[in-house]
């Protein structure tokens, strides 16, 4: 489940994390970056249902132009709505068509143009404002879609490595994100069934220099879709809290993801 590899790695897990996946441009640490945090093993219960791993999609429903890819893109990722009452868009809310997050050489998330084989990623940022005592929580929806399962599959990989390479990361130059730990839990191990692939990301989010808050961010996939959601939260949010957030999120894309695909 999301919430058993959640707390294996909020727990002490080391960073190097295990099976590899998918790859981390399709993310985006925050609103103006790109998301950042987790991917990892099964939406919490109570949630939507989550897509199995046995899922075969419809080949004629599977994207093979970027307009395909778009509007599924577009279909599945979660708006301020869909995250939970209370919740509004950030700003930005969306992110630039054409463009997916990239962590470069000196470990700064920027936006950079589609490459050839990635077919659309879109990101979309809400939050929580704070209020009663609790600070405000923001969240971020991605999801990618590829030409081919390979492309898809080498994205989670490549989400699993860059944790060992940028530990430390900048989302935007008044934001860090430090002590991330990483896990990976392919289809099957876990008890990890409802994708092909994922991973989590858990570390400390600061903004402006301001206290630490808790920072996750879960990554799946199904076929050549890769989602993702990225939890952000401090005073008066509970670690279980953010994480049946995250898990929530990510079992409702996933959900849409095999809705849209399946045949009749």
């Amino acid at each position: 489940m999301i919430l058993l590899a959640a707390g294996v790695l909020l727990t002490g897990c080391s960073a190097q994390g295990v099976d590899a996946g998918p790859s981390r441009q399709s993310g985006s640490p925050s609103a103006g970056a790109s998301s950042s945090a987790s991917g990892a093993a099964t939406p919490s219960s109570g949630s939507t249902p989550a897509a199995s791993s046995v899922f075969t999609p419809a080949p004629s429903l599977v994207p093979e132009s970027s307009t395909d890819g778009t509007r599924l893109a577009k279909s599945v990722v979660l708006g301020p709505g869909d995250w939970g009452r209370g919740f509004v868009a950030q700003s930005p809310a969306v992110s630039a068509p054409g463009t997916w997050a990239v962590l470069d050489e000196s470990c700064r998330w920027r936006r950079e143009k589609l490459p050839r084989g990635v077919l659309a990623s879109t990101s979309r940022y809400s939050r929580l404002p704070a209020g009663s005592g609790r600070s405000e929580v923001k969240v971020t929806a991605v999801a990618t879609v590829h030409a081919a399962v390979l492309g898809a599959d080498d994205q989670l990989s490549t989400t699993l490595e860059e944790v060992l390479r940028c530990p430390e990361q900048r989302p935007r130059s008044n934001e860090r994100i430090t002590g991330l730990m990483s896990l990976g839990t392919p289809f099957g191990a876990r008890e990890q069934e409802y994708a092909d692939d994922s991973v989590l990301e858990a570390g400390q989010f600061t903004e402006d220099g301001g206290a630490a808050q808790q920072y996750l961010w879960m990554v799946a996939r199904l076929g050549t879709v890769v989602v993702a959601a990225s939890v952000t939260g401090g005073a008066g949010h509970t670690q279980d809290e953010l994480q049946q957030l995250g898990g929530k999120a990510l079992a409702q894309m996933l959900t849409r993801v095999e809705q849209r695909l399946k045949g009749k």
